[in-house]
């Protein structure tokens, strides 16, 4: 099985977070950040503040799976830090993917959108 690209360290985050540009809507917030490597890389953060431990994992998978069915559709050499907002709680997984999908078009990070 395959390792996911996920971003992991503290560290990393916070660096994303500094030099990363921004946007939202209203179940999500992403940071980009353009890397020299050659793939592409997702942290995910859902407070406590959104639900209990059943509620944020449901909505780390939703994201986790809108990323890896549009990975293909995706620049290379970037690396994503997507915060679940409280809004997400209630939200579909066709939603999220939307709300995804939406971030990722207002980053230009879509093959598409070039």
């Amino acid at each position: 099985m395959k390792r996911f690209p996920s971003i992991k360290q503290n560290q990393e985050f916070q660096q994303i977070y500094r030099t990363g540009r921004s946007c939202a809507n209203r179940q999500l917030v992403m940071y980009v950040r353009r890397t020299d490597r050659p793939g592409i890389r997702i942290g995910i953060s859902v407070s406590k503040k959104v639900g209990n431990s059943v509620v944020r994992h449901r909505l780390t998978r939703l994201i986790r799976e809108s990323f890896r069915l549009h990975l293909d559709a995706l620049q290379t050499g970037t690396d994503i830090v997507v915060v679940a907002r409280a809004a997400a709680k209630e939200s579909d997984y066709n939603t999220i993917e939307r709300a995804f999908l939406h971030l990722c078009g207002l980053h230009h990070i879509l093959k598409e959108s070039k």
